[in-house]
């Protein structure tokens, strides 16, 4: 893989989709496909396609296409998800139990070692065999396990504070589902998870659809 310059977010965002189709084309049996056939699959250009990959060096053979098992082996790598990632959910509501079992279902390497509360009739349930800690004793224990990413499921007016914790703690990104853009120092990476951005797209493009027929 050659060595990569800075690589616009857009072209990170695909790359996990593309990880997916390949998935599915393993499954399938499937060992090589061509840029055309892939475009047709995942409605992409084939232009698109073979731009996105050349910034991590093609992986494309003339004549041959790419090899399956090899692209998904290399666009996982890209990821880092060649490697296990510990994780704390902070925020044991609703979208926090959601995502504990979302992660323990899926099993992808990504993997929930503590769940922190502060409301006291939730500390010490269990979820998926993890017990809810109280949210006091966070800093400890992402210290003492080595916790790599840290998933906030907080309110707004919590999650500014608790990604402070959580970065003095030594976590290396944070995954935001609080409604509010969080700041991290700059060596901890952050993806701010705005839901209802995703559903007002939705809207938009419904009305669009709507406007052209």
């Amino acid at each position: 893989m050659k060595k990569q310059d800075k690589i616009s977010n857009a072209v990170i965002k695909r790359l996990p989709r593309y990880r997916r189709y390949l998935k599915e084309l393993q499954k399938k049996g499937v060992d090589k496909i061509s840029s055309n056939e892939f475009s047709r699959l995942i409605g992409y250009t084939a232009s698109q396609i073979r731009q996105d990959l050349n910034n991590f060096g093609g992986f494309g053979q003339q004549g041959y296409g790419y090899s399956v098992e090899g692209l998904y082996n290399e666009i996982s790598a890209i990821l880092g998800l060649d490697r296990q990632y510990k994780m704390v959910i902070v925020g044991a509501g609703n979208l926090g139990q959601a995502i504990a079992n979302h992660t323990y279902y899926y099993k992808a390497g990504f993997v929930v070692c503590g769940i922190f509360e502060i409301n006291p009739r939730l500390i010490g349930i269990k979820i998926n065999d993890i017990e809810v800690m109280d949210y006091e004793n966070i800093v400890q224990f992402v210290e003492d396990n080595n916790i790599d990413i840290g998933i906030i499921c907080t309110t707004k007016d919590a999650a500014q504070e608790v990604a402070d914790k959580l970065c003095f703690a030594g976590v290396r990104g944070l995954w935001n589902f609080a409604p509010v853009d969080i700041e991290t120092p700059s060596r901890v990476a952050i993806e701010n998870v705005h839901i209802s951005d995703s559903l007002h797209s939705l809207a938009y493009h419904m009305n669009k659809i709507r406007e052209e027929k």
